[in-house]
């Protein structure tokens, strides 16, 4: 008898990753939106609050503003390049590349996998080139002069961290994706639910004892994934836990069961029959 070969795991991803890397190499103006936006924030936002920042009770002594809100930015253009990588989706479903996938003999977890992979590579690239480079604004009089606490040592320990956080939140961005027909809705659903999940995470502003809305800040699971940067970041060997700031063990379980979470559904979507894979 012939023998059977089964379908490819490990090539589709690979395959899939490396395509959105190329897409993303011939279409440089997505910096635009994923890096440079972020950084203009981070200096425009932290020239204007500077002088009306209070640092929350657990931070080091003499936090300004733009340093409290580095790791945010961090997560900012993370949430960004990670998202705007799959809209590429309804891209790919109009052109018929996506059901030209779909019909392939390879797992529909491969083709998951290889969509979250690439997105997640480009937006971790861009995190790191920002929390290198961000801080040598400095020298041009548009950053205070601080530490970052980004070592070689703990190189390793940041990029695994943001790996673990881009996954998420580009497999979160799949879940929004999959479903869209056009990328108008796609926008619409980010104005409305994704920025808000952002600046509700503590990027822009300590949760404090704001009653109700600190409550939604706790809750969100963005929230974790910026403590955990700031504690990864942090210039002071250790920062207390507190209510507005959970411990690290707290950060990395809450965003690897979220990941997991979001990685599950976007797998089972993708494995549904649907009428508009079809067209």
């Amino acid at each position: 008898m012939p023998a059977v070969h089964k379908p490819a795991f490990v090539l589709p991803i690979l395959t899939l990753a490396h395509r959105e890397v190329v897409r993303f190499v011939r279409q440089r103006t997505r910096v635009i939106g994923a890096l440079i936006q972020p950084v203009l924030f981070w200096i425009l936002f932290g020239a204007g609050l500077r002088g009306s920042f209070q640092a929350p009770a657990w931070a080091p002594a003499g936090m300004t503003y733009q340093e409290y809100f580095f790791p945010g930015v961090a997560v900012m253009i993370l949430m960004f390049t990670a998202i705007f990588s799959t809209i590429s989706i309804i891209e790919d479903r109009k052109e018929g590349f996506l059901q030209g996938v779909l019909v392939a003999p390879v797992p529909r977890t491969s083709i998951v996998l290889g969509k979250l992979l690439g997105g997640t590579i480009l937006a971790v690239l861009q995190a790191v080139l920002f929390l290198f480079l961000g801080p040598l604004l400095n020298l041009v009089g548009l950053a205070p002069d601080f530490e970052t606490g980004v070592t070689l040592a703990g190189l390793i320990p940041l990029i695994l961290f943001l790996f673990l956080l881009g996954f998420s939140l580009t497999a979160l961005g799949y879940l929004i994706a999959w479903p869209m027909e056009s990328t108008q809705g796609f926008h619409a659903i980010m104005s409305v639910f994704l920025m808000p999940m952002w600046l509700l995470s503590g990027s822009f502003f300590p949760a404090g004892d704001s009653g109700w809305l600190s409550w939604i800040i706790r809750a969100n699971p963005l929230t974790y994934g910026v403590t955990g940067l700031r504690r990864i970041l942090s210039s002071a060997e250790t920062l207390p836990t507190a209510p507005g700031n959970p411990s690290m063990i707290v950060c990395l379980t809450v965003t690897a069961v979220v990941c997991i979470i979001y990685v599950v559904l976007a797998i089972w979507m993708t494995g549904k029959r649907a009428t508009r894979n079809a067209r």
